[in-house]
């Protein structure tokens, strides 16, 4: 009798393991979660797995270790057209992304349109409506649709105050964070609403102001760590996180200050933050099945910060544009591997499309290139040539070609010079010709900007969001005023609060790059 009952729990046993084990393969060709982390403005030297101090980036450098880094991996020069890029697949001249909404309230860049501030009926100036076109079929569609939970949390920089043009209106179901260009970490605003020079609320979630307290960077943590511990493994997800970190305005860091200065301080909560949110992934049983990425959004604001590359951000010299990038999927991806292969940010959109067994269905043709089997299994990149920018923007027009660069009237061999020393268009007649006829080409297919008659109107509104500001909560117009008054009041002819426009090659910033 006992053999007999010891032979039936052998069984059972064997038949739940084998019930495990074919549980298991299916999950293995379930659709992988995607945790797509992108930071603002760090400089391609600051990580410690680019030379930076390893003191600064632990789960950074613990993150390249467990997976691939990537070398040259690149995107637009600044983080609107970048985050455009990203979210359409395609470059950001081709839906006029390469200007920030905010360039519209800025007289430097609307002069190289040959645009003039706008004016509502009152009289005021005012900004001229610019976001991300809605006809566009962005990645956060093409996952939702696909199945996935899509979540924003962070800075979204493709449109501010239509609905349409906010992140629900595009694909995401869960939205937190900001919509502008650069937040204050402590009081949620933005230190000014161009050509207005007072500050505006900007902090939200599912498109509502809230009112909390904390460090926006351990915010934004804090939610996809929750978001995270509510998944399960019948829904994939995706979480797109694009930290404010460190773009300006940077005054005050919660900790880390008693050891170094505020940017470096601001750096290491970033870190702290990134660590939490693998950790999450680990703690939650998603490792396995989840592809992790950190990148950053353009170079940093100084040469130094993203030696030994020339160029800063707003600049098409590799240091503006070749940013830090590591990805992470276990037993996909070798660990502690760097590959060389050319990337843009576009080709996300459709690599995130293939491994979730999605339509790539738009209704314009993309720009980006699936890289999965570059990334996977170490194959050549599809891609030969990157187009930086064309004419129209306020950039330099720029492409690379296979090793060669053409910026301006500007030629460098990449390969042989990533560090951009020695203009070789003297010597290469001939590339510069084909190059350019290659830009000029791609400069035709820019669409039309159109009239721009849509206007922001109050001029200066409380907070973001036409239907927000509509109903701002009088805690949240308390909290504005009070920071309005600690803000100049004046300024002097020519003077104001934002960068003007780049001229020619290079840009200088000072201070944070607010």
């Amino acid at each position: 009798m006992l053999r007999t009952v010891l032979s039936f729990s052998c069984l059972l046993l064997l038949a739940q393991c084998g019930h495990s084990f074919a549980q298991s393969a299916s999950d293995s060709n379930a659709p992988p979660n995607i945790v797509f982390m992108l930071s603002d403005d760090m400089g391609w030297a600051e990580p410690g797995f680019n030379g930076g101090d390893p003191a600064l980036t632990p789960n950074m450098d613990a993150l390249a270790r467990q997976g691939v880094r990537m070398t040259q991996f690149y995107t637009h020069s600044v983080c609107a057209p970048t985050r455009a890029a990203f979210m359409t697949g395609r470059y950001a001249f081709r839906t006029w992304s390469d200007w920030r909404s905010e360039d519209f309230g800025k007289p430097s860049y609307l002069a190289k349109l040959n645009l003039t501030l706008a004016k509502n009926q009152r009289g005021e100036e005012t900004r001229r409506i610019h976001a991300l076109d809605t006809n566009e079929r962005t990645v956060a569609e093409i996952l939702r649709d696909a199945g996935y939970f899509t979540a924003i949390t962070g800075k979204w920089h493709c449109g501010e105050w239509l609905p349409e043009h906010l992140p629900m209106g595009q694909g995401f179901q869960h939205q937190y964070g900001h919509y502008a260009w650069g937040i204050d970490y402590n009081n949620y605003t933005i230190p000014h609403n161009a050509p207005a020079r007072f500050a505006v609320y900007d902090w939200h979630r599912n498109q509502q102001p809230i009112q909390e307290q904390g460090y926006t960077t351990d915010l934004i943590a804090n939610e996809v760590v929750r978001l995270i511990s509510q998944q399960s493994e019948t829904r994939p997800f995706f979480m797109y996180v694009p930290f404010n970190a460190v773009h300006g305005p940077i005054e005050v860091v919660p900790r880390y200050t008693d050891q170094y200065p505020p940017r470096q301080a601001a750096l290491k909560c970033l870190d702290d933050a990134i660590g939490r949110i693998v950790g999450a992934v680990d703690q939650h049983g998603f490792a396995d099945n989840t592809l992790v990425i950190f990148a950053n959004d353009n170079g940093g604001l100084t040469e130094e910060l993203n030696r030994p590359y020339r160029g800063t951000k707003n600049t098409t010299f590799e240091g503006g544009v070749r940013v830090p990038c590591v990805m992470r999927w276990p037993g996909k991806i070798t660990p502690g591997s760097t590959n060389d292969a050319m990337m843009h940010i576009v080709d996300l959109l459709p690599t995130f499309a293939n491994i979730a067994s999605a339509k790539v269905d738009g209704p314009f043709p993309i720009d980006g290139l699936d890289q999965t089997a570059t990334i996977l299994e170490s194959a050549d990149s599809p891609r030969s040539e990157i187009i930086y920018e064309v004419a129209g923007s306020v950039r330099l027009p720029t492409l690379r070609s296979g090793d060669f660069k053409l910026m301006g009237d500007m030629l460098f061999n990449i390969a042989d010079d990533p560090q951009e020393k020695t203009d070789i268009a003297a010597k290469h007649p001939d590339i510069v010709k084909r190059l350019t006829e290659r830009l000029n080409a791609l400069a035709k297919e820019r669409p039309p900007l159109g009239e721009k008659t849509l206007l922001m109107d109050p001029p200066l509104p409380y907070v973001y969001g036409q239907a927000e500001n509509a109903n701002a909560p009088q805690w949240l117009i308390d909290s504005v005023e009070a920071v309005r008054k600690t803000q100049p009041q004046s300024w002097a002819a020519g003077e104001t609060p934002w960068p003007q426009a780049p001229q020619g090659a290079t840009m200088t910033y000072t201070g944070d790059g607010r």
